[in-house]
């Protein structure tokens, strides 16, 4: 297909090493000869941010959080999934300033922080983020459902403005992917003390209405034949290491042990597991993060290419 006939479609993405495979795709040409002109924009901001261009029109597609954008549209976002592209977990480190006088992550649920008496205060990126989110399912897994309910935050907008709040004491902790923020902690800015894995497929690609019309197999099919050849590739972890600051070893490290043994999987697939999407909906329902009694069905959050993969 001829370059003045391609489709140009706005792409966003956390400036993260996950999303990686979609500049070494495009820049391989491999949207290009499906007629896709890609337009990447990165959201510092992550999944609150995408979410709102999406509603706003300002995307057609983004790579998000599945526990963010199954918030998102149960909240109105007339966006749905095309697919599931990151089909492993996603290891959130728990971070705490240098001098912070906590040493674990149970803390940040059971004692006060220290000014006042009030509990500690989490900072995110904005309200329904995966910072936010995945803040409520960490209290929950540690400290039952009435420390989640209990919960204050900060929001900052970004890792950057994270960084603010911690040094200038506006926030306590603050939940980000464990090799994106490791970095920080290698410099001695932040201490890691803990990590929470989520129990579910990290990140799932969504579309606008209007970019739906039997896109989602192109630019999947491009996505995971990128991710396939950059992990083929004898140089992949340099790459990803120089195009995200990161040392190599972490690259290794994050690429062959996503989850205890299970490889980071860049699945790229026009399917998701419906009974997964529904344990995320009834987890933030239980949370209060949704109305329980508002619910969606898997069915009403996807598109109708997306197939049901626990069929198969």
């Amino acid at each position: 297909m001829s370059s003045t006939a391609a489709r140009v479609l706005r792409v966003g993405g956390v400036p993260e090493h996950f999303n990686a495979p979609w500049h070494t795709a495009a820049k391989a040409g491999l949207f290009a000869e499906r007629g896709i002109d890609v337009r990447w924009t990165d959201f510092p901001g992550g999944t609150g941010a995408m979410a709102k261009a999406l509603r706003d029109g300002e995307l057609d597609v983004a790579i998000l959080l599945t526990e963010g954008i199954v918030a998102d549209i149960h909240r109105g976002n007339p966006a749905r999934l095309v697919g599931t592209y990151v089909s492993s977990p996603l290891t959130w480190g728990i971070h705490v300033a240098a001098d912070s006088p906590l040493t674990d992550a149970a803390q940040l649920y059971s004692q006060p922080a220290g000014d006042g008496g009030a509990s500690p205060r989490f900072a995110v990126s904005r309200m329904t983020s995966g910072s936010h989110l995945m803040a409520f399912v960490d209290a929950q897994q540690r400290a039952g459902e009435a420390a989640a309910a209990s919960l204050r935050f900060e929001i900052v907008g970004s890792l950057e403005g994270a960084r603010e709040a911690l040094r200038e004491g506006r926030a306590d902790g603050f939940m980000w992917e464990k090799f994106t923020t490791k970095p920080l902690v290698d410099s001695g800015e932040w201490r890691r003390v803990g990590e929470c894995v989520t129990p579910w497929p990290c990140f799932a690609l969504a579309a606008t209405p209007a970019a739906l019309g039997g896109l989602s197999g192109e630019i999947l099919g491009a996505s995971r034949h990128g991710a396939a050849r950059l992990r083929a590739a004898n140089d992949g972890v340099e790459t990803i290491a120089a195009m995200y600051k990161l040392q190599p070893e972490d690259v290794t490290e994050w690429l062959q042990t996503a989850r205890r043994s299970a490889p980071v999987s860049w699945a790229s697939s026009p399917s998701a597991s419906f009974s997964t999407l529904r344990t995320v909906a009834e987890t933030l329902g239980r949370l209060g993060v949704l109305e329980p009694a508002s619910l969606l069905p898997p069915e009403q959050l996807v598109c109708e290419l997306v197939s049901d993969a626990d069929r198969f």
